[in-house]
């Protein structure tokens, strides 16, 4: 009997069952799909029985999406735009048999994966960190906090508005905006998506990406800008964290620490642990290191920071 080599086989094999475990994994993958579709295109066009076959015994939900951004969709390409039937699949199985809600796709009974990639099927391009982000990988699905049918007013799809929706989970944050110096969230002025992109991006904490990571403070901030011809390392190498925290603060300036001279002598120490530049002891804790050192985040005239 003629016999391959055992280096031969070996690899024949291997290829074997990574060909055989490709296809059961497209295999389970097509099926998930189809069990799951939420396009047209996966299904007989005649499956589908229209929004308004929907409204009859789901008046509620049907009113609730009047004036949503998904109503006006549904208005689009002769009414065929985004439908109960975009996000549900196909109801005519559904509708005839009596409403039985194995025949329907429940978004609510889905797991979180599933309901993501429901909602990614049509906002994968608005959303393309998504999957990546902090909030999804700890299972927090698009409708932890959209609601499709009914939201909060003025709300892009929310179930409640900002702050009020972050604070059900982000409860270690909330306190720091009662801080004596806070970002003005509370009040209205500021809002968490103003910073964070909670859909996920390549930063930490969902903070929102830019060319200049410093540009988020810097947009509102625009005195610390610069360019300067002499800058701050801190201010470059590690950006505005560095010393500042940016929720709420025991200091006006929302310093990571009380005191300005605490947080200057964490790299300056040698300078101003006890006085300052000679002035005797005692010194660094009656004078402020910015008393003279004016221009901390740059300067266009000194090098050490003087006006």
């Amino acid at each position: 009997m003629w016999h391959l080599p055992r280096r031969i086989t070996t690899r024949f094999l291997l290829i074997a069952m990574a060909g055989l475990l490709t296809t059961c994994g497209t295999r389970m993958v097509s099926a998930q799909t189809l069990r799951h579709s939420t396009t047209k295109t996966d299904t007989n066009p005649a499956d589908f029985v229209g929004n308004d076959t929907c409204a009859t015994c789901h008046d509620a939900q049907a009113k609730g999406m009047a004036d949503t951004p998904h109503s006006k969709l549904a208005l689009e390409h002769g009414g065929t735009g985004a439908t109960c039937e975009s996000c549900h699949g196909a109801g005519k199985a559904h509708v005839e048999s009596g409403g039985d809600i194995t025949k329907i796709v429940q978004l609510n009974k889905l797991s979180p994966k599933e309901v993501d990639a429901t909602c990614l099927g049509c906002h994968a391009n608005t959303h393309p960190n998504f999957l990546r982000s902090p909030h999804a990988k700890a299972g927090v699905n698009c409708l932890s906090c959209h609601s499709i049918h009914k939201a909060a007013p003025e709300t892009t799809l929310l179930l409640a508005k900002q702050p009020d929706l972050c604070f059900k989970c982000h409860t270690d944050v909330k306190p720091s905006f009662s801080m004596p110096f806070h970002h003005k969230v509370n009040e209205g002025l500021v809002k968490c998506s103003d910073c964070h992109d909670v859909h996920g991006t390549f930063g930490n904490n969902n903070l929102k990406s830019t060319a200049d990571q410093n540009l988020i403070c810097t947009k509102c901030h625009s005195e610390t800008r610069g360019p300067f011809v002499y800058e701050h390392p801190p201010v470059r190498a590690e950006g505005c964290l560095a010393c500042h925290t940016p929720h709420g603060s025991q200091n006006a300036r929302l310093l990571n620490v009380p005191n300005i001279n605490g947080l200057c002598n964490q790299c300056h120490s040698p300078v101003g642990a006890d006085n300052i530049h000679g002035q005797g002891p005692g010194s660094s804790v009656i004078t402020p290191c910015t008393s003279c050192h004016t221009m901390i985040h740059g300067s266009n005239i000194d090098p050490y920071f003087k006006r």
